[in-house]
């Protein structure tokens, strides 16, 4: 079974900088999608970023283009840094993993992913 542990969430003011790291266990194949997804409270979970394992290619949503980087160790660990945070980036971030490459699934859709980490509180203040 994949285990999907989250870390590097806080609270900062607007303008502030965090970065979130995500690390897997339990995978039995190298090649893998890992995305960061994010729900605010009373909204619906969406998209923010998704990475391969295997590409350098890299997946955002309009809302974080230019202040947002996912970023890879390996198979195992993916990153979020964030930049230039808003008020309307306070969220619950989610770690989410499929075992396959981002390129063969929609992997923006949640329903694509099969592990989900507990989460990590980002809060922004203005």
């Amino acid at each position: 079974q994949v285990r999907l542990v989250e870390s590097g969430g806080g609270s900062v003011q607007a303008g502030g900088s965090l970065r979130l790291s995500c690390v897997a266990s339990g995978y039995t194949d190298s090649r893998n999608c890992m995305a960061w997804f994010r729900q605010a409270e009373g909204k619906e979970r969406e998209e923010v970023a998704a990475m391969s394992s295997t590409s350098t290619w890299k997946y955002y949503a309009d809302s974080v283009k230019g202040r947002f980087t996912i970023s890879r160790d390996n198979a195992k660990t993916v990153y979020l840094q964030m930049n230039s945070l808003k008020p309307e980036d306070t969220a619950m971030y989610y770690c989410a993993a499929v075992e396959q490459l981002c390129a063969a699934i929609s992997r923006f859709d949640e329903k694509e992913y099969s592990y989900w980490g507990q989460g990590t509180q980002v809060t922004v203040s203005s």
